[in-house]
């Protein structure tokens, strides 16, 4: 038992598993604890307390001690179990060369327009989570535009995940990069764009461009931009302009910084998304990509704006297989100062 508990520090301490270095001491107090009673144990005179009966009952409790000093010391909420019981799926329209569906099933040659499957009808199981390693890994086939979505809405939290690509592609992006995207600030009903995504704003997972920023469905946000040969992109250094509908906006997307902080194609990236209020970051690998601020529905005409501050989270179906583990998410009140320092466009 006492190797079980090592070895679950050892889980903590490793980086790509790293927690808040509080939850260190208090996984630690139960082994020393638990190496004392072990040396009692072994002594000639056993207080009754340390008959091997009773060794039994405490070994147990150690356990319990330290999963509850890993689940609540350090904040972190797992997201993901085998049966995705806190998401519920939505499925777009397939694509006309999407084969074994049921008989009958409309098909679209775009891959967005048409009668989409909808709520919990996923026949090609788009969305599949396999255990591996011990850990729950959710597979998205990307065979058909959809989305799997947090049952709960989040406010002011730090989110992060592991994303890598797959193999295979489809149409009609079966010639493009591979795309995937992680929703977030997700309001309203299911497949308003495309009849496969609510409205939200987009964290970009493409190849070669992780860490756009799309808004989708009547979103908004003001970024510090500089407009490049093809895009605005954030840009610390650059002007406040506004994305999203309505007057005065120069587009739908935003670009993320200029630089290359993607992993290779299979190896396994950290994606992690910082909100409070109505300014969100996109960071990727690290390094801060994407910095909004004013965070907004737009409705309209009139082009009206209400502050978005919350709202599900919904990871994409679109045309590229993808793998997410290790997906979590805590409440937070400040941005962490090493965030604040990369962020130079955060005020």
């Amino acid at each position: 038992m006492a190797g079980r508990l090592i070895r679950g520090y050892r889980l903590i301490n490793d980086p790509i598993n790293r927690r808040n270095p509080s939850s260190h001491a208090a996984l630690c107090f139960p082994i020393r604890l638990f190496t004392h009673i072990i040396m009692q144990t072994s002594r000639p005179a056993q207080s009754p307390l340390f008959k091997p009966s009773s060794l039994i009952v405490i070994s147990a409790m150690m356990i319990a001690m330290a999963a509850a000093a890993q689940t609540t010391t350090n904040g972190w909420r797992p997201l993901f179990d085998e049966k995705l019981s806190d998401w519920e799926l939505w499925i777009g329209v397939p694509h006309a060369t999407v084969t074994n569906l049921p008989a009958g099933t409309p098909t679209s040659p775009d891959g967005h327009e048409g009668i989409p499957l909808g709520l919990n009808h996923d026949p090609k199981h788009v969305f599949t989570v396999q255990l591996e390693e011990g850990e729950p890994v959710l597979h998205i086939s990307g065979e058909i535009f959809g989305g799997l979505t947090t049952r709960e809405s989040f406010s002011n939290y730090h989110f992060r995940t592991q994303f890598k690509w797959g193999e295979r592609k489809w149409e009609p992006k079966l010639t493009e990069a591979r795309d995937n995207g992680i929703l977030y600030h997700c309001t309203g009903p299911h497949g308003v764009f495309w009849h496969a995504w609510k409205r939200c704003l987009e964290f970009q997972v493409e190849e070669n461009n992780m860490g756009d920023l799309y808004c989708l469905g009547g979103t908004g946000a003001d970024i510090t931009a500089r407009k490049g040969a093809r895009d605005w992109s954030y840009d610390p250094g650059g002007e406040v302009q506004k994305f999203g509908n309505g007057p005065g906006g120069v587009g739908f997307k935003s670009a993320h910084l200029i630089g290359d902080f993607e992993k290779p194609n299979g190896e396994w990236n950290v994606l992690e998304i910082y909100t409070i209020g109505q300014t969100a970051l996109s960071v990727v690998n690290g390094h801060v990509v994407q910095v909004l601020q004013n965070t907004c529905i737009i409705d309209g005409p009139p082009d009206i704006k209400k502050p978005l501050t919350a709202g599900q989270i919904q990871l994409q179906s679109e045309g590229a297989e993808a793998c997410y583990r290790r997906m979590e998410i805590q409440p937070i009140t400040n941005f962490p100062l090493e965030i604040q320092n990369s962020a130079k466009g955060l005020k």
